[in-house]
């Protein structure tokens, strides 16, 4: 098993873009046009190809891509007992265009079961070596929440809970299990993606809700530490904060000085992935509020634009950064995944290199005095 943790100084969300084999393969499957079987041979051989690429780049973390899922979030909470969902043409609505998602919804009590997804990650512990180690990512305890308790699921989730807080509970002891699973099978790295927090960063991002953004923002914390309880020593677990990635588009803009008290100072995990790749992420002093224990992972090279990023201008603002995290707990990446969900980024596979071979060569210039960029 493979000892080196995440995050590394040079570092990715997790997803990337689909290669057309995967998109094709698909398809046929959903057609009739080849059996499962077949279909899981071409995903794993695709994946097998994806790891390759990420050792070839130099990278430390390794990846499946997502390349098993449609949606970043929806597919894993469809591992649990009484979630439910069908596509009805509906979704979300993102800045200029209509993220297209199933209807995920609660059907019964919200309990774990042995979730597909560590079977998933079983295949990608395989390709670990001496200088890499798997990482896998699912959506974060608050992200579930959210699901259950936004307009037109809430009245559904009412029949099974009558609080808030009792939803809560049950979210957080699943994924306590899940996490179990997880670690059962050597998983010793775990990324949970949230945007849920991307909802608090306006004045009225939580209205809909019918509470007060300062109770909005204590629920968020209370299910994620609680579902973080009892966590392996031995188990890194980041979050990746996220405004919403689809087809190059977003959901929210806003600092994240609303909800650094909560996410920044409070929440229990070994790392902060952060979305930091144009004006709408607002500035760096809320890393003020950054608890010492916690490594930074600084978003700055964007997934949403093949556009290559001024490496001096990169440099200057991880500098910038540096006034309030120490540049030693600062690391690089993109902002988000590549692929958030299948569809993907309006970019090329070869864009996307360009962008990991740029995190990359800025991140050595940077820390060029570290002795071991992994660590």
């Amino acid at each position: 098993m493979s000892t080196i943790k995440t995050p590394f100084k040079y570092d990715f969300v997790g997803s990337f873009l689909r290669p057309q084999e995967v998109k094709d393969a698909k398809e046929n499957y959903k057609n009739g046009k080849i059996d499962k079987n077949e279909y899981n041979t071409i995903i794993n051989n695709a994946i097998a190809n994806l790891v390759a690429k990420q050792k070839e780049l130099g990278y430390h973390a390794i990846t499946d891509g997502e390349f098993r899922r449609t949606f970043w979030h929806l597919d894993f909470m469809w591992g649990f007992d009484g979630v439910e969902h069908k596509a009805t043409g509906g979704g979300v609505p993102f800045n200029g265009e209509l993220a297209l998602l199933d209807d995920t919804y609660l059907v019964g009590k919200f309990k774990a079961k042995a979730h597909p997804f560590v079977e998933y990650f079983k295949f990608l512990k395989q390709f670990e070596d001496e200088n890499t180690v798997a990482k896998y990512t699912i959506p974060a305890p608050a992200q579930t929440y959210l699901q259950f308790t936004v307009p037109g699921n809430i009245e559904l989730t009412r029949k099974f809970y009558a609080t808030d807080d009792e939803l809560i509970e049950d979210i957080a002891a699943a994924y306590r299990d899940v996490i179990a699973q997880f670690y059962e099978a050597g998983c010793r790295n775990l990324q949970l993606d949230d945007c849920s927090w991307g909802s608090a960063l306006t004045e009225d991002g939580t209205d809909i809700f019918g509470i007060t953004a300062e109770e909005y923002k204590n629920r968020l914390l209370k299910v994620n530490n609680l579902a973080l309880e009892g966590k392996p020593d031995d188990m890194v677990i980041t979050s990746h904060i996220c405004r919403g990635n689809y087809h190059s588009t977003y959901f929210s803009s806003g600092a994240y000085d609303p909800v650094a008290d909560w996410v920044f100072a409070q929440e229990n995990v070994d790392a902060l992935f952060l979305e930091y790749d144009d004006e709408r992420s607002g500035g760096f002093e809320p890393l003020a509020k950054v608890s010492k224990d916690k490594i930074v992972v600084l978003g700055l090279i964007t997934t949403k634009s093949p556009k290559l990023e001024n490496k001096e201008e990169v440099i200057a603002r991880i500098n910038e950064a540096a006034k309030y995290v120490p540049l030693e707990r600062l690391c690089l990446s993109p902002q988000c995944g590549f692929a958030s969900c299948e569809v993907g980024n309006k970019i090329t596979e070869e864009e996307q290199w360009a962008k990991l071979r740029l995190v990359k060569e800025i991140a050595e210039e940077v820390w060029e005095h570290c002795k071991l960029l992994k660590n």
